[in-house]
């Protein structure tokens, strides 16, 4: 498998699941696929909307979406701590949560990262995602058990906050505000694979 991101982005997320998951992948640095140029260029010949992560899989299928990936790799190792199996009592608030994170915090950094693609009023923008953003995240926080958001059972949701604690509003945010995620996030890498991937994408 090949998968297409940038240091440090939303391909992170992908690239722990796959690590975790066992998964031998390539990884293709698209860094700078924002802007004109070869590595926006590239990144589009696999994924139209130019977004990270892409995951070109053996057979040439491209996947997107990191929900997409964290079920598919599920279902392809279901051995890995990825996914709840159909039928644990954990199923249903994984799925709830998953589909959650990538349909609600997402979206705030589509459109607050970019601001001026969507409105004329660009820093009125960037400040009401960040405060919505900080409102998905107090809802979250009473959801996260411990010592993984699931509980007991660790699974991708950890993965997503390991790296989404790195985003705006940053790690001391979260700590402040939302200390069970922060927890959640610590707790997370005590998986060898997450702490590998998560050291990679954020230096310093």
């Amino acid at each position: 498998m090949t998968l297409f991101g940038v240091p440090g982005w939303g391909s992170t997320i992908a690239e722990a699941m796959l690590e975790v998951a066992g998964q031998p992948y390539d990884f293709v640095d698209v860094a700078g696929f924002d802007q004109p140029g070869p590595a926006r260029a590239r990144l589009i010949e696999v994924n139209p909307l130019a977004q990270v992560p892409a995951l070109l899989l053996a057979d040439g299928t491209v996947m997107t979406e990191t929900a997409a990936i964290a079920l598919h790799l599920a279902d392809i190792v279901p051995e890995a701590p990825l996914a709840p199996p159909p039928g644990a009592p954990e199923r249903p608030r994984f799925l709830r949560w998953l589909v959650w994170m990538v349909a609600n915090v997402y979206p705030t950094f589509t459109y607050g990262d970019y601001p001026a693609r969507w409105s004329k009023d660009a820093a009125g923008l960037v400040e009401s995602t960040l405060a919505w953003r900080k409102q998905l995240w107090r809802q979250f926080e009473p959801e996260v058990g411990a010592p993984h958001v699931l509980g007991a059972r660790l699974s991708a949701l950890d993965i997503y906050v390991a790296a989404m604690v790195h985003w705006r509003p940053r790690r001391e945010w979260f700590d402040a505000q939302t200390p069970r995620v922060a927890a959640a996030a610590d707790a997370a890498l005590a998986n060898p694979a997450i702490a590998r991937v998560m050291a990679r994408n954020f230096r310093g």
